[in-house]
């Protein structure tokens, strides 16, 4: 198994439609996607492919940190989609790891995700409640994480976090 991460082109939309409608068994997630890149509120998109063929995809969007009055924008993680047939073989991982470099690497310094809760702190995620940061949208505190890429990014911050407004089609 030859595995290669790498950023989307535009040729690879219709197989990441595919990832996305098969992993999630819905098409919530691909629309999501779709409606993200017409929007330009992709920052980072990346896909997973296996002897050429696109198995995995993940992406991040901006997210809003508000308090009060003032804002400032963040990376939220997510959808992130793996076909069936290729889970538990490291390709959510390899996804993950490939991204977080890449947008330290371009400067990003908080990444956002509402997801399992035993899955990604092996990357470094961790609740974001006692950070004083919460999810516009109530879920377990367990679900809603944080992982800073500069060490100290959220000092100071106690805020609510908003994602993309398309994510509320979801």
């Amino acid at each position: 198994m030859k595995l290669t991460i790498r950023p989307e082109t535009p040729e690879d939309i219709p197989a990441i439609d595919r990832v996305n409608h098969l992993a999630f068994e819905r098409e919530n997630e691909a629309q999501l996607v779709d409606a993200l890149r017409r929007d330009g509120a992709v920052i980072l998109s990346v896909v997973a492919e296996v002897d050429e063929k696109i198995v995995g995809h993940i992406l991040f969007s901006p997210v809003t940190v508000t308090n009060g009055e003032q804002q400032w924008t963040a990376v939220g993680l997510g959808p992130m989609a793996v076909l069936p047939e290729f889970h538990n073989q490291g390709i959510g991982s390899a996804l993950i790891r490939y991204a977080l470099n890449a947008l330290k690497a371009a400067g990003h310094e908080t990444i956002f995700v509402v997801g399992h809760p035993h899955y990604y702190p092996r990357f470094g995620f961790k609740p974001a409640k006692p950070y004083g940061i919460q999810w516009e949208i109530q879920v377990p505190e367990e679900v809603f994480m944080v992982l800073e890429l500069r060490e100290n990014a959220l000092k100071g911050i106690s805020d609510v976090v908003r994602y993309h407004p398309r994510f509320r089609e979801v």
